[in-house]
């Protein structure tokens, strides 16, 4: 404080009381923040006790992360601390959603070894609106769905296709695997591979129908071959012939064949897998062991 009885402070004394420093004070002072409330006979800007208290505030304010123009607008009465507060928020939850989709991004390029190319891609899948990412998966589900639906309407449920929905706080697991899944679904080869295991089902119409033609045997080839697996039972082995049997009956080997091996494709357990992130459930049990077991069984009984 000067020694004039005024009571007032330079910027050096403001900054000794604060621990500021004089270029930071003078700084605020010339964007308006904290004017003087009086100037010295030398010309030297000179601040008051309220001056302390308002520089408390802006130091506050600006370690908060907020920008001169919404302390000055706190500090004018134009609007309130909790109403910037509350902003702020929600600015800062952008910021991090969006450094949470950055560091997916960068994590992904890492684990993969990905090219410069790849990258690019990476990161504007996962940037993508909301809007986009719904328009991206209706237009998958329309390709292997297209005139199906009126066969059977309950197919995607007996599927258990479920549409994969980023929620809008997403961890960055759940970046990752949207990011794998928007790369899987617009392949081409997979939309094929997945139209057909859907036009296999679409063509099952429940238990009236012979077995090995339909999923609904499904539980119990996943029980009999669940046991021949528990017992060390090869598909090769001749044992596996009467396990076969008992699953399949006298149904036709090959279009089993067929069917099952649409089925228990790697990518389409892949696709469950990634959309069950996606939505942030736990994946479901997949019989794609099973299947594959029978595959195996069905091509060396083919062989012998």
């Amino acid at each position: 404080m000067i020694e004039d009885g005024t009571g007032l402070f330079t910027i050096g004394e403001l900054a000794r009381a604060t621990g500021l420093t004089v270029r930071t004070i003078r700084y605020w002072s010339d964007e308006g923040a904290l004017p003087p409330v009086a100037r010295s006979p030398g010309g030297y800007r000179l601040y008051d006790l309220a001056c302390v208290a308002r520089l408390e505030l802006i130091r506050t304010l600006r370690e908060l992360g907020l920008g001169l123009d919404d302390v000055r607008a706190v500090l004018a009465g134009e609007t309130t601390v909790a109403e910037v507060a509350a902003a702020h928020v929600a600015a800062l939850d952008a910021q991090i959603r969006s450094l949470k989709v950055t560091r997916a991004v960068l994590s992904t390029v890492a684990r993969r070894g990905s090219t410069a190319e790849e990258m690019t891609l990476m990161n504007k899948l996962a940037r993508l609106s909301a809007a986009e990412r719904k328009r991206i998966i209706e237009d998958f589900m329309e390709g292997i769905f297209e005139g199906l639906d009126t066969v059977d309407p309950d197919i995607r449920g007996r599927l258990r296709f479920a549409a994969a929905t980023l929620p809008d706080d997403p961890t960055p697991e759940q970046v990752d695997a949207w990011v794998e899944l928007a790369e899987l679904i617009q392949d081409e080869g997979f939309r094929a591979r997945m139209r057909k295991m859907v036009e296999f089902n679409a063509a099952d119409r429940g238990p009236d129908v012979p077995a090995g033609t339909s999923l609904w045997f499904v539980s119990r080839l996943v029980r009999l071959v669940g046991e021949a697996l528990r017992q060390g039972i090869a598909p090769e082995a001749p044992e596996a012939e009467e396990v076969l049997r008992q699953v399949l009956g006298n149904a036709d080997r090959a279009s089993v064949l067929e069917r099952l091996t649409a089925a228990s494709n790697v990518q389409i357990a892949r696709y469950r897998e990634l959309t069950a992130i996606v939505n942030g459930l736990e994946p479901l049990p997949s019989p794609n062991e099973e299947f594959a077991w029978v595959v195996a069984a069905l091509r060396a009984g083919a062989g012998r």
